[in-house]
């Protein structure tokens, strides 16, 4: 499959994705990083906090920020057992479905390329 292929399936899985999270956290979702320019995953490499190949880079990914809402205020939940029952899900939608929980990075959900999750 090539990588417009790859895209436009993401596309169309997205939704689904975002209305499954909410549905799961009814206290907010907030869509975080969908594209990413080349100077910022280089950046990231360098400090750790990401790879220089992210599927970012090519559209193939999205980090997805969670919160419940307790007493009326809204909670952030960052670790990755927080995203399990989403990433999960996810990773049945399609066999290319990755759930960055399986490499602690809870909040990404993306598409394989190229053997890159």
């Amino acid at each position: 499959m090539t990588v417009a292929e790859k895209q436009r399936l993401f596309g169309r899985l997205l939704p689904r994705l975002l209305d499954k999270a909410q549905e799961l956290h009814p206290g907010g979702v907030v869509v975080g990083e969908v594209e990413r320019s080349n100077a910022a995953a280089k950046w990231n490499a360098e400090h750790g906090k990401g790879i220089s190949n992210s599927l970012h880079l090519i559209r193939l990914a999205v980090d997805i920020h969670l919160f419940d809402d307790v007493d009326e205020e809204w909670h952030y939940l960052p670790t990755n057992e927080s995203h399990r029952t989403l990433g999960e899900w996810w990773e049945q939608q399609h066999e290319l479905c990755r759930w960055g929980g399986r490499f602690g990075d809870g909040n990404h959900y993306s598409l394989e390329h190229e053997g890159v999750k």
